[in-house]
């Protein structure tokens, strides 16, 4: 069978269009077709095509795929930003459908209109499809759970070109599988979430200085601990940039509602933390509490994470080796979970590490011209850190040696082959964190 494409706009090398739809965030690269499509009939075709001339498949939603899954060199690009519709359904219960090449900018920004919002990423363009398939850690984890955890439908084309409703009636084996398994299954084309009724949050930044990086990182993950699940927060532990940028510590901080008493008394513990330097906090819509990611000038990252249980004394110190006061051109950062996250069971969804307290995040900088090993060499003492954890979070592995069993445990993993063997006998979706059949 033949792909027909005119449900879709084809772009090749030359086309005005193509060099934006073969870019993502991480690199650009060169396929042979980029297909977009207007339908989930253009989906399939797109697919169809590369299993028809036995080429690679990259699926791209924001295109912000740490390890840039969202292109290649000689395959085919299913670009699904034209997939962008955001719709509320209901104004009663919240439920809304999204398309998966949407940004979580532009859904924040249209259902801030509606009294709504969704837990999502921290970027405006990220993109809703490969952050929601990955579990989705936003600004809300720790009162309304991953983006997932709001997920009560959704939609995808298979390998084999079906159309497919997913939810817990019809699928649910699928349903389950995408909430966490990543792009392993097929083409999600839409997502049904219930959103939050939260309009205006209280967010904005705290700086402090890097002399007892220890200190700061104990007493962080204390006032998480004692404070209510509406205080949502990463501290980042950000490296000397030369003389102009001194290493310093930045926490991104943001409660979920419009109490402002009570946005204070959360915020309180944090300001009273040894060595702040600064801090700009306001009232805000959700949506202006997304931002953009903007690396820094001059130099190219690769970044790894894990998920840890506990920030134990053993946790902390190990951090702080590896940040090595911001002398070693090497960034943390803790994501505080908790909260929300774990009220949803281990093996309700393909996100199994519901008990984590905090994700870690390791991220190596190096010049420009670096090498692949190069980074993978500078990321190594992380190891040290993942030694300790439960599992990695999918969304910011960016280290090519990275796996998908360091992803999930083993009976996730048995299961979510399961399901491939399924959907994707042939793997299909293999470029991606694989998981194979």
């Amino acid at each position: 069978m033949t792909a027909d494409l005119t449900s879709a706009i084809m772009l090749r090398p030359g086309d005005p269009g193509y060099d934006e739809a073969a870019t993502t965030y991480m690199r650009t690269g060169r396929p042979a077709l980029v297909v977009q499509p207007r339908s989930r009939a253009g989906v399939a075709a797109g697919i169809q095509h590369a299993v028809d001339h036995h080429m690679v498949l990259s699926v791209k939603s924001g295109g912000h795929s740490a390890l840039a899954y969202g292109t290649n060199d000689g395959g085919v690009v299913i670009d699904l930003s034209g997939l962008d519709s955001i719709d509320v359904l209901d104004d009663a219960t919240g439920r809304v459908r999204v398309g998966a090449g949407a940004t979580w900018g532009e859904v924040a920004t249209t259902l801030g209109v509606h009294g709504l919002s969704l837990t999502s990423g921290d970027t405006k363009s990220v993109g809703v499809g490969g952050l929601t398939v990955g579990g989705g850690i936003g600004w809300m984890v720790r009162n309304h759970g991953l983006t997932i955890d709001s997920l009560v439908a959704a939609d995808i084309v298979t390998a084999a070109g079906e159309e497919l409703p997913l939810n817990d009636d019809q699928n649910s084996d699928l349903f389950w599988a995408i909430r966490g398994g990543g792009g392993n299954f097929g083409v999600v084309t839409s997502f049904e979430f219930l959103a939050q009724r939260v309009t205006r949050v209280h967010a904005g930044t705290i700086t402090y200085s890097v002399g007892d990086v220890s200190g700061l990182l104990r007493g962080w993950c204390d006032a998480h601990r004692a404070g209510p699940h509406e205080l949502n927060s990463t501290l980042v532990l950000m490296p000397a940039f030369g003389d102009e940028m001194p290493a310093m510590a930045i926490g991104m901080v943001c409660y979920s509602g419009a109490d402002q008493a009570a946005a204070d008394a959360a915020f309180a513990p944090l300001l009273a933390l040894d060595g702040v330097v600064s801090a700009e906090i306001a009232e805000k819509t959700y949506a202006d509490v997304l931002e953009e990611a903007h690396p820094p000038p001059g130099v190219t990252a690769m970044a790894t994470n894990t998920l840890i249980e506990s920030v134990s004394d053993e946790v902390v110190a190990e951090v702080a080796d590896w940040y090595a006061g911001g002398t070693a051109g090497r960034l943390a950062f803790v994501r505080a979970l908790g909260g929300a996250v774990g009220r949803v069971s281990s093996g309700a969804t393909a996100f199994a590490h519901r008990t984590a307290e905090a994700m870690l995040v390791g991220a190596a900088f190096l010049p420009t011209d670096a090498t692949t090993e190069q980074l993978v060499q500078e990321l190594r003492p992380f190891d040290s850190i993942k030694a300790l954890g439960i599992g990695a979070y999918p969304g910011f592995l960016g280290n090519p040696n990275d796996d998908v069993t360091d992803v999930y445990p083993a009976p996730t993993l048995q299961r979510l082959r399961e399901v491939k063997r399924r959907y994707d006998p042939t793997n299909v979706f293999s470029h991606n964190l694989n998981v194979r059949p």
